[in-house]
């Protein structure tokens, strides 16, 4: 019996600071409006996925975070079939230079898990999807654009699929071959500018991003007015603050479309909630803070979720978490409270937490992940790292 062929990729997270929210097609999900996001690094949040392919399966599998999962999901579906007839136009045309290793007709044993907490807020169908279609591209040999492919995943996978700062244009034909993520900038364009995630819940979201945006779309008048008359003229703006790398701009406007998203949610009848009492108290701590300053150091935006994404510079960074352990005191001791890239303990001047005057709320935050903008999906070329045994089934 031949050994299966194994391909093992990572893909990251993405931070959409113009949001998306909402489809004007559900099967192809195409976005009613253009986003922008950052990509952040894979050594803090990653998905890894491993593709096996072989004769021998009887079927296609998948194992996600170590259970089985249902093959048959329309959006898995529709991201293999794809891959599966781009493989096989490459082949017909006689463009594989391999000798038909992948064998189009082959099964597939698809393993992935995430480094972080899934369905808690934090990007994971991205970075999932985005890992799936670039695993399944490396296995069956097929180049090219694949951004259209991942967001028949999950819209936000698309951005996933570019390192740095990325932008997923809209389109406007009807088949959706115009939607697709393009680079903005390198995640080296902007290397002092730093990301925390602060974890507030790693709980599922109460109402899930597809039927929120579902009902947002067809109850909300201000997601209508966003869409048409907001979001074209930011994304000029923030791409043009990110390429002058334009921090105060780039705050500011990334504050405003977060807020504005979460009226959309607020608009939608009957309301969609995702901010609680810390999100709140977390957009109150970098308004005052940035007040105290006198210019914008610090900015958050929230996904469908109570999480906050903190965006600063690299100066800021030590002072600022000081501040959230201070408002947010946590459980534990320093160490296990920051994750990620290390962080300078500094001390805060009692008049700048006097100024900030918040009411302390105790483990309010589980903890922060510390990370910056990074690149965009890589092949794992460490077999030792598969996560399927050589017989191509999950390793124990």
């Amino acid at each position: 019996m031949e050994k299966p062929h194994i391909v093992t990729c990572t893909a990251p997270v993405n931070i959409a600071v113009v949001k998306y929210w909402g489809k004007r097609n559900e099967e192809l999900i195409l976005p009613i409006n253009s986003s922008l996001s950052v990509t952040l690094h894979q050594d803090q949040l990653k998905t890894t996925t491993t593709v096996a392919t072989s004769k021998s399966f009887k079927e296609d599998r998948i194992w996600l975070n170590g259970k089985e999962e249902d093959v048959t999901h329309p959006r898995l579906q529709s991201c293999l079939r794809e891959i599966r007839r781009l493989a096989r136009k490459r082949h017909n045309n006689g463009d594989t230079t391999s000798t038909d290793l992948t064998g189009l007709s082959q099964k597939v044993h698809i393993c992935s898990v995430n480094n972080f907490p899934t369905a808690a807020g934090l990007a994971s169908s991205a970075a999932g999807f985005a890992c799936l279609v670039y695993s399944l591209a490396q296995a069956f040999g097929v180049e090219g654009e694949l951004s259209g492919i991942a967001r028949q995943g999950s819209g936000s996978a698309c951005r996933s699929m570019y390192g740095g700062f990325v932008q997923w244009i809209m389109g406007n034909q009807e088949d959706g071959k115009d939607s697709l993520a393009q680079q903005v900038e390198p995640e080296s364009h902007w290397p002092e500018l730093r990301i925390l995630v602060l974890v507030v819940s790693a709980e599922r979201k109460p109402v899930g991003s597809t039927s929120g945006m579902q009902t947002s779309v067809q109850t909300s008048c201000l997601l209508k007015h966003r869409a048409e008359s907001v979001v074209p003229h930011r994304m000029e703006e923030m791409i043009k603050a990110v390429r002058g790398k334009d921090f105060a701009a780039f705050a500011e406007l990334t504050m405003k479309d977060s807020n504005q998203f979460h009226a959309t949610c607020l608009d939608t009848y009957p309301p969609i909630f995702y901010l609680n009492r810390v999100s709140q108290q977390v957009i109150h701590l970098v308004h005052r803070y940035n007040r105290h300053y006198g210019e914008t150091r610090v900015a958050y935006s929230f996904d469908a979720g109570p999480n906050a994404v903190i965006f600063t510079l690299q100066q800021h960074v030590p002072e600022f978490v000081h501040m959230v352990q201070h408002f947010f005191p946590p459980e534990t001791n320093g160490e296990d409270f920051i994750k990620g890239l290390p962080v300078k303990h500094t001390p805060v001047s009692e008049q700048l937490k006097q100024s900030v005057g918040l009411e302390p709320m105790p483990k309010g935050i589980n903890y922060i992940i510390s990370t910056k903008a990074g690149p965009g999906p890589r092949v794992v070329k460490d077999p030792s790292l598969h996560l399927l045994s050589p017989d191509g089934f999950p390793k124990l």
